[in-house]
């Protein structure tokens, strides 16, 4: 009896670190001290000692049960940027500039090519957000995982000077709220998705002219990236006030957490086209609108607070990014909470 025989594949784990060393090595940045394969990260902090002072963040999520679609679609590749974005966008909504990332992959069986292309996805994900890949674990768990399943999670830390962090302590009523387009469902409500949908091959493979591409391909869309656009917005001189990434719990539970007591945000539903894989959803699931705006992001990645005066510097910044802004709300005085009419 070895290790082997008992389902950990020891070899198939060092094969998995070789194939996946190239994408890591596109995410290094000059403060990474050290290589994969290490027993830990270590990266510089020199760069940041220009900062008043430094404060660092950390963020930590999954992709949630979107994972099921990959297994069933056997696409890999993407799901990784998926897991960077939820991290990392928890990061720049407070301010930060994401540094370095780790991930976590649990397996059912090590199967090298494939746990590669799900860390050319990670590598992709960070790549996107600026951060580097400093390290990770590949984990066997035979018995406890069927073989062809895996579940993804990832962690990242990133720095603010105290005085940039955004809070939403100094919104006031009058402020506008921009949100920044989704590219579709990110990895949020997936459970409730896969009660809509029939979640075989056939239907995920199914074209829906309304959704231009197959109802996998709408689904297993990456999760965007807000990173660089909200480096733009700062580098062209405007303040944030406040900003909340929508993701569980979609607008009645994200955007009062970015509000201080006494200001309610109202934000307008007609303000921007909501993605056909919502409306789908929506009609096929027979779920209700309230339902909807509580689940899932309905189109809006990020929403943020900014100053009347800044709404168009805040609007050519964003575009300059590559994302999509659209003026969508306001704040107004009232008990801490959100209204959409």
């Amino acid at each position: 009896m070895d290790y082997k025989n008992s389902g950990v594949d020891i070899e198939a784990g060092y094969k998995s670190v070789e194939l996946m060393k190239k994408y890591v090595q596109g995410t290094m940045r000059k403060e990474v001290l050290t290589g994969l394969g290490g027993f830990s990260g270590a990266f510089s902090l020199e760069a940041i000692k220009n900062m008043e002072k430094p404060v660092l963040l950390s963020g930590t999520d999954g992709c949630g049960t979107k994972v099921k679609l990959a297994f069933l679609l056997d696409k890999h590749d993407t799901i990784g940027i998926d897991c960077v974005a939820m991290c990392v966008n928890d990061v720049a909504c407070a301010g930060g500039e994401p540094l370095f990332f780790l991930d976590y992959i649990a397996c059912g069986k090590n199967y090298p090519e494939k746990i590669a292309t799900i860390v050319s996805g990670v590598a992709e994900g960070c790549k996107q957000s600026g951060a580097a890949l400093i390290g990770g674990e590949t984990a066997e768990h035979p018995g406890l995982m069927p073989e062809e399943e895996y579940d993804l999670a990832g962690f990242a830390v990133g720095v603010v000077d105290e005085k940039d962090i955004i809070t939403g302590a100094d919104l006031k009523a009058g402020d506008v709220l921009i949100g920044m387009a989704s590219s579709g469902v990110h990895s949020n409500g997936f459970s409730l998705v896969r009660k809509i949908f029939k979640m075989d091959k056939e239907s995920l493979n199914t074209y829906y002219d309304e959704l231009g591409k197959t109802l996998g391909e709408t689904l297993l869309a990456p999760t965007r990236i807000y990173v660089k656009a909200l480096k733009s917005i700062k580098e062209a001189g405007v303040r944030v006030k406040a900003c909340s990434h929508i993701t569980g719990g979609g607008f009645y539970e994200n955007v009062p957490r970015m509000l201080p007591e006494g200001k309610h945000a109202v934000i307008k539903k007609d303000s921007y086209e909501v993605p056909p894989i919502f409306k789908m959803m929506a009609r096929e699931g027979n779920v209700e609108e309230k339902m909807m705006y509580n689940t899932f992001n309905m189109g809006i990645g990020m929403v943020l607070g900014v100053d009347p005066a800044d709404v168009e510097k805040t609007i050519e910044a964003i575009k300059t990014a590559g994302d999509t802004p659209y003026v969508i709300g306001e704040i107004k005085e009232g008990e801490k909470g959100v209204t959409l009419c």
